[in-house]
């Protein structure tokens, strides 16, 4: 397995989770308040310097509002 910081999948995620925080019309640190996190955090995330996490995933697809089974599926197939 090789790095997945980076990857065109890990792109495809940060790009997904960017466009889905500025379509409900949050700040990075709306975003960060609502996760209990800092504005660093999702910074980090969204410059793709960190990975994303399961749970951290599943939390983002609550306060986002997306399918996280259906966006790992359409990843997947976009790769």
């Amino acid at each position: 397995m090789g790095k997945t910081l980076g990857s065109a999948r890990h792109r495809l995620l940060v790009d997904f989770i960017v466009s889905k925080r500025e379509a409900a019309g949050l700040t990075q640190t709306q975003l960060a308040e609502k996760l209990g996190e800092y504005q660093s955090f999702v910074a980090r995330l969204e410059s793709g310097q960190r990975r994303i996490d399961v749970i951290e995933f599943m939390d983002l697809a609550s306060e986002l509002g997306f399918d996280p089974v259906k966006i790992i599926r359409l990843i997947d197939q976009k790769t």
